[in-house]
């Protein structure tokens, strides 16, 4: 084997042993919610509805498949959050029915404000919440990331592989502040077809229905581990 192709596996090895494995669900027990621990409950910064195209990866693919949807994308900008802005508030109610103390952070958390976790162990957070602990007074915190909200259309170069979807994807965790450990965790892609027609412009019906399905499940899949 010539020291190029040594050297290439070399990499890849490395490479191999670095990449970082996708944290797997974790549950969330009763016995976690209802210790006396105080519970932080925090959200990011909510996106706002928009569209994306992932798979029209050249600037000039970015450029054709804006133009082709921008009535969805102009449409996609006029649709409310409904309630999800209060869904921290509804976790901590249903946290407070199992006697749990909590703590509602009223301002939107920067996870890129964070720094890093040294050498995280399987299980537990990359980011380092544990200024959380003092500053709130809190031994746990809940967090709610959500990065999607809208429209998704899938695209090869210039071309769409399939009709647009209401789309809600985030991730949903609570971690243990004294060691990082996730105590639960659950990543939530949810995707909606209309269902017939799609290509109602300027309202969009169909797909207008979709992304409130989607946003319906999505705040569901936060909420329906803490109970009713």
């Amino acid at each position: 084997m010539s020291f190029r192709l040594l050297a290439a596996a070399a990499a890849a090895l490395i490479l191999s042993a670095c990449a970082t494995p996708p944290q797997a669900p974790i549950s969330l027990a009763d016995v976690r919610i209802s210790s006396p621990a105080r519970i932080g409950v925090a959200m990011t910064a909510l996106p706002k509805v928009d569209t994306s195209f992932p798979g029209a990866g050249c600037l000039l693919c970015m450029a054709a498949a804006s133009v082709a949807n921008s009535s969805l994308t102009s449409h996609a900008r006029t649709l409310p959050y409904e309630d999800l802005p209060q869904l921290k508030q509804q976790i901590a109610e249903r946290l407070r029915k199992k006697n749990a103390h909590v703590v509602i952070i009223n301002e939107p958390i920067d996870l890129s404000a964070l720094s890093s976790v040294s050498s995280p162990g399987v299980g537990m957070s990359r980011k380092d919440f544990s200024s959380f602990a003092g500053k709130y007074q809190i031994d746990k915190l809940v967090v709610i990331d959500i990065r999607t909200l809208g429209f998704v259309r899938t695209y090869s170069a210039y071309i769409p592989t399939a009709e647009p979807k209401g789309v809600f994807e985030g991730t949903g965790y609570l971690v243990n502040l004294k060691n990082h450990h996730y105590e639960w965790y659950v990543p939530v892609n949810i995707m909606r077809s209309a269902g017939g027609k799609w290509d109602e412009p300027p309202k969009f019906p169909g797909l207008t229905n979709a992304y409130f399905q989607a946003l319906e499940s999505g705040k569901d899949s936060f909420l329906k581990p803490f109970g009713n």
